[in-house]
């Protein structure tokens, strides 16, 4: 079990909700070795694996969209699982449903979304795939709010996140 001081916690709740969630995933990745792969992805639990794909799938959509997750190798662990789904238990369904849409982009088009490309075929993806610019805009108006609400599920359930010491 993952195992965080509580006045770690205390400190990073002080600082602000993504600080307090941080706090979480950057453990989780430590256990893993900086890295998910088949070997040790049985070290989280599904709640773990959550949170942990709520933050690499904050990070690439803040740096470069749905394109950029996806060529990233995020595809597969974001629209893959029911991420969506277990977000929507937590309490963040706008984001949720936003989710599910992008997948509704992502599932015929995964061959060419997920295959190696130049750095000028990246960029030509995004013409491609303006479908994805829509639900874009739209994750920046929920994200404050979801992230709140995903946070406050944490706080709540805890346990099934990390030990508490």
């Amino acid at each position: 079990m993952i195992k965080l001081k509580n006045s770690d916690l205390a400190t990073e709740a002080k600082k602000g909700m993504d600080e307090f969630l941080r706090l979480f995933t950057d453990a989780y990745l430590q256990t893993v070795g900086g890295r998910l792969s088949s070997e040790n992805m049985q070290l989280l639990n599904s709640s773990q694996h959550t949170l942990l794909a709520y933050r690499f799938f904050q990070d690439e959509m803040r740096e470069g969209g749905f394109v950029q997750l996806i060529q990233n190798g995020y595809g597969g662990y974001i629209f893959g699982n029911p991420f969506a789904k277990a977000l929507k238990q937590f309490g963040a369904i706008e984001m949720g449903k936003l989710i599910y849409k992008a997948r509704e982009i992502y599932d015929p088009n995964k061959t060419i979304l997920e295959r190696e490309t130049t750095d000028e075929e990246f960029n030509a993806m995004y013409v491609d795939f303006q479908e994805f610019d829509e639900l874009e805009e739209i994750y920046f108006d929920i994200e404050e709010d979801q992230t709140a609400l995903i946070a406050s599920y944490v706080d709540e359930h805890i346990e099934n996140f990390a030990e508490i010491i």
